[in-house]
């Protein structure tokens, strides 16, 4: 490991915006706020609002700051993406925004059912040839399901025209009621300053000429969802850059 990914985790060791619980971690103590989240974590009582996969929490960083109402929670894995986030979050005196270093996996082990009010998934991995892992699988929706509260929102904000479209097919099927709906959420006039809010990958895609997709939808609990049919999804034909490479041509 880098030392400069070594300094920001010792960093984040040091932020009170941090929990650090990965797999091995929940497996050896448990979780200590487990339904208490309000209560003893942001000591105020505010809907909560996760954003999975958060990355350098730029996303959760804008909710929070535009929904002073809210509680806000990012999370991810990798801690020295979280420290961008955090970092903003400690200097700038935010206390409706939390980091969350962990696999979304674990969210049953972290979260009590009806603890959460929304879920934000914003430009994941589409996993187009692992549909278990995709974040609107029926797998991952049914957890989500048993932790928000009846009919708690997910929002899904991507560039991949293939998770859209398969998660349009979902939520179709399943008869999910849907609140918001657009394959290009510019050109729709339909963004309003939440859905708004640009991360650093959404910037590289609109720079690069691509449509923005929200689709969000309500989610009951005790759900048995069945997949879509999606093998004759065109596989989306394009990749992401590094941050050094933004402006390049695809």
């Amino acid at each position: 490991m880098g030392k400069n990914k070594l300094k920001k985790f010792a960093e984040i060791e040091q932020l009170d915006c941090v929990l650090q619980y990965p797999r091995e971690k929940l497996l050896a103590e448990g979780f200590p706020y487990q339904g208490k989240w309000n209560r003893e974590v942001f000591e105020h009582n505010k809907p909560i609002v996760l954003e999975l996969g958060c990355g350098k929490g730029e996303y959760t960083v804008g909710l929070a700051k535009s929904n002073p109402d809210k509680n806000f929670i990012g999370i991810d894995i990798k801690g020295a993406r979280i420290w961008t986030g955090a970092k903003e979050v400690a200097a700038s005196g935010i206390d409706n925004a939390k980091f969350l270093r962990t696999e979304i996996e674990n969210l049953s082990s972290i979260f009590a059912p009806g603890e959460i009010d929304e879920i934000w998934i914003t430009f994941p991995d589409p996993q187009m040839q692992k549909p278990r892992k995709r974040l609107t699988s029926t797998g991952f929706l049914q957890k989500y399901a048993n932790l928000l509260k009846p009919g708690g929102i997910v929002h899904l904000k991507t560039d991949s025209p293939f998770l859209y479209e398969y998660t349009r097919r979902l939520v179709d099927k399943n008869g999910l009621k849907v609140l918001e709906n657009t394959d290009d959420l510019y050109g729709s006039g339909l963004a309003d300053p939440v859905s708004s809010i640009k991360t650093f990958y959404e910037s590289q895609w609109l720079s690069r000429g691509k449509s923005i997709k929200l689709i969000s939808f309500e989610l009951q609990p005790g759900l048995n969802l069945e997949e879509p049919e999606s093998e004759d999804i065109p596989k989306d034909d394009y990749r992401a850059y590094p941050r050094h490479t933004l402006n390049s041509k695809p």
